[in-house]
């Protein structure tokens, strides 16, 4: 591994900057993108750090075109990404629903910000979160990561990267503006950071079955193109050869594979941090930015005597479920803060089921939420459960 290619020693970055580094330290070789703030920052980042690394930054004229260029530098055997913020996520979305399809390993970073429409370019947001879940049409499966400091900008880029390979599909990595443009420390050791490698075809030409899934329902082996490998890549359903088949029975094979192959390999993908979880009364479900003030919250709350914990979600989609409705048969409250209008608090609703009270603190973006706002949250379910 060339030196260049790991920044190692102790930084002091915004997030975005540090993703870039992240993404470069995991092997990426090509980015495709297009200006959009708050994202802009990792894309003068890796513009200049690729070439140094024998890598290629291409800027795109669009967004739907930065998307498609990544995905055809998968498929020409590069570890491959983009970046950009919500309306350029919205523009993304056709393509992003053809990388899910022909499963291709890749990563989109969402730096996003106050919606709808143009909304706030240049203030945060969180309401994005239900779009990477549902924003393109059909059904398939996601994984969309949630760091909430410049270190886990880079942490969690470069594990997007090998999540990618290890399932075989876009990994999504949903920062928000004030992580992006947060400066902070950020420690880089090359020997704390995994790489996880593409698997090439298991079988030679002739005999190798694109979309042939394993026992854990992912795709075995990918080739690139020009390796001798006759190959279709194709947006329609499919058999495994790549060829398009187009009735329900193969539909009914290929479609539940897309969501299956992530839920199979939940232990793979979940990722939760647990904060004074031992005696809580009251949870705290939260992520990204709004993890920082609920944590400022969970201090107060602890100083006042209330037996408070915190769930914060590092992977959140796939949701963990399991875990919601495990904890909701112990403890009495759930408070959820976001920077949107409602959107997780509605998985943790239906996690729960019932079970335990669940408050919704929200906000429509523009600014964090403060310490004090979650606070007085917790005191009312709080006092509504005592």
């Amino acid at each position: 591994m060339a030196n260049k290619e790991i920044l190692a020693g102790t930084h002091f970055m915004n997030g975005d900057e540090a993703s870039a580094e992240g993404a470069i330290a995991a092997g990426c070789k090509l980015f495709a993108g297009y200006p959009i703030t708050p994202q802009s920052e990792i894309a003068e980042r890796i513009s200049r750090r690729l070439p140094q690394v024998g890598g290629v930054f291409i800027q795109m004229e669009d967004e739907i075109s930065s998307m498609a260029a990544t995905l055809g530098g998968a498929w020409g055997g590069k570890k491959s990404m983009t970046a950009t913020s919500g309306p350029g996520f919205s523009l993304m979305m056709e393509n992003i629903g053809l990388g899910m399809m022909t499963e291709t390993p890749c990563v989109v970073v969402n730096v996003q910000r106050g919606g709808p429409s143009t909304g706030l370019p240049t203030l945060v947001a969180q309401g994005d979160m239900m779009q990477a879940r549902w924003g393109s049409h059909g059904d398939y499966g996601v994984v969309a990561l949630c760091p909430d400091s410049p270190q886990e900008a880079f942490d969690l880029t470069a594990r997007a990267f090998n999540l990618a390979e290890q399932l075989r599909m876009p990994i999504f990595v949903m920062l928000d503006e004030v992580v992006g443009h947060k400066f902070e420390r950020v420690v880089i050791d090359p020997e704390k950071i995994e790489r996880v490698e593409r698997k090439g075809p298991n079988k030679p030409p002739g005999e190798f079955l694109l979309y042939e899934p394993g026992e854990d329902l992912i795709p075995q082996g990918m080739p690139d193109f020009g390796e001798g490998y006759r190959i279709h890549v194709t947006g329609l359903t499919h058999d495994e050869r790549g060829y398009p088949v187009i009735d329900a029975e193969t539909q009914g094979r290929t479609v539940p594979r897309l969501r299956d192959k992530i839920t199979k390999n939940m232990a793979l993908v979940e990722d939760v941090v647990e904060t004074e979880m031992e005696d809580a009364e009251v949870v705290i479900v939260t992520y990204g930015i709004s993890a920082r003030s609920s944590l400022g919250a969970l201090r107060l709350a602890r100083e006042k005597g209330l037996k408070v914990g915190m769930l914060r979600l590092r992977t959140v989609w796939p949701f963990p479920e399991e875990v919601l409705s495990g904890l909701a048969e112990r403890v009495g409250a759930f408070v959820v803060p976001e920077l949107n209008l409602g959107q997780i608090v509605l998985e943790v609703r239906r996690s729960v089921c019932g079970k335990a009270a669940v408050r919704h603190v929200p906000h429509a973006g523009g600014a964090i939420l403060s310490p004090e706002t979650i606070l007085a949250a917790i005191e009312e379910v709080h006092a509504h459960a005592g």
